[in-house]
């Protein structure tokens, strides 16, 4: 359980809330980015076959409208902000911030009945921040130690759990009952976390979520300006995204 200071807790949760809302815009377009991947899908059957019951879309539209105009309007003038930094700094910091989730990948792996990727996340790991230098190098995967980006909602879902119906949170993004169960879990349960003040968990979520758009091209804009309904195209980017981690 984090420790919490309770004359800073007001603070601390407004910078965990825009980190968490950055988060979604990353999200959002590797969903629209993978969804639109010729390969993702196994034939034009399996695709129709993807969808998420909806019975809070008004609800729902509202909270996508909301956090769209917080991302463009505060949210992406701080990370274009960053790319003052060249690129290969940016790089080094995402794969920094990104390594720090292995561990709870590899519990989330191991507890979904997949042990070799479990070892393989675990060795991400070790081999990341020793030889690595703390993250910031990635040879694991030049290795061929893929990263697997595991999540407890991912695991619920090999177990049978559906995803109950779709969501959209304010400053979080799209979800759905199981996932939003499955991240809170996550949280909650990662190792690299629990001896952090909550402050520190809300400055690395903010800083880890805006070097990462930092290097996004503006793909969710792309997507969200060509789009005929942003709202379905999104919902459906994120649906058949989290299918496809599921199914691999």
């Amino acid at each position: 359980m984090f420790k919490t200071n309770p004359h800073r807790q007001l603070l601390t949760a407004l910078l965990l809330a825009a980190g968490l809302c950055c988060s979604l815009a990353v999200r959002a377009a590797q969903d629209a980015t993978n969804a639109k991947d010729d390969d993702f899908f196994e034939s034009d059957d399996t695709a129709a076959e993807i969808s998420i019951a909806d019975p809070l879309e008004s609800v729902n539209r509202a909270s996508f409208a909301f956090n769209n105009q917080l991302y463009r309007h505060l949210l992406k003038p701080v990370a274009r902000g960053l790319r003052v930094l060249p690129v290969p700094v940016r790089t080094s910091l995402a794969h920094f911030f990104s390594n720090l989730n292995d561990p709870i990948s590899a519990i989330s792996a191991l507890l979904a009945g997949e042990p070799r990727n479990a070892a393989s996340e675990l060795g991400r790991f070790a081999l990341n921040s020793t030889v690595g230098i703390f993250g910031l190098l990635d040879p694991a995967s030049e290795l061929g130690l893929v990263e697997d980006d595991e999540d407890l909602g991912q695991t619920m879902a090999k177990y049978g759990v559906g995803h109950g119906f779709y969501l959209v949170l304010p400053f979080m993004g799209s979800s759905s009952l199981r996932d939003m169960v499955g991240k809170t879990a996550t949280n909650s349960l990662n190792p690299m976390f629990q001896n952090l003040e909550f402050g520190e968990v809300a400055g690395i979520t903010l800083a880890a979520t805006e070097v990462g758009l930092s290097l996004d091209k503006d793909t969710y804009e792309a997507f969200y300006d060509t789009a005929l309904d942003p709202y379905i195209f999104f919902r459906s980017a994120w649906v058949q995204n989290r299918e496809g981690k599921i199914r691999k």
